[in-house]
């Protein structure tokens, strides 16, 4: 496994992580929390739209798109 710290945003399609930490506060992050974006749980990228925002992430058996402004703090490790 990489020690390197990937931004979900950075991910291409097919590319996995392990959620390490989230640098989101507030109703965000708990909303986020509550979707299986949490501290040791796989996300994959499923899909990019064109312009690469939103992403569509699977974690915890669901898709989830997400704007890069959210993606963007949200880190991982590659599994």
């Amino acid at each position: 496994m990489s020690a390197h710290k990937y931004k979900l945003c950075q991910l291409q399609e097919g590319m996995s992580v392990q959620i390490i930490s989230m640098d989101l506060t507030g109703v965000m992050r708990r909303r986020l929390l509550d979707l299986g974006f949490v501290p040791g749980n796989v996300v994959t990228v499923v899909n990019k739209s064109p312009l690469g925002d939103p992403i569509a992430f699977r974690v915890s058996g669901t898709v989830i798109a997400l704007r890069k402004e959210e993606s963007s703090n949200i880190y991982g490790e590659m599994v």
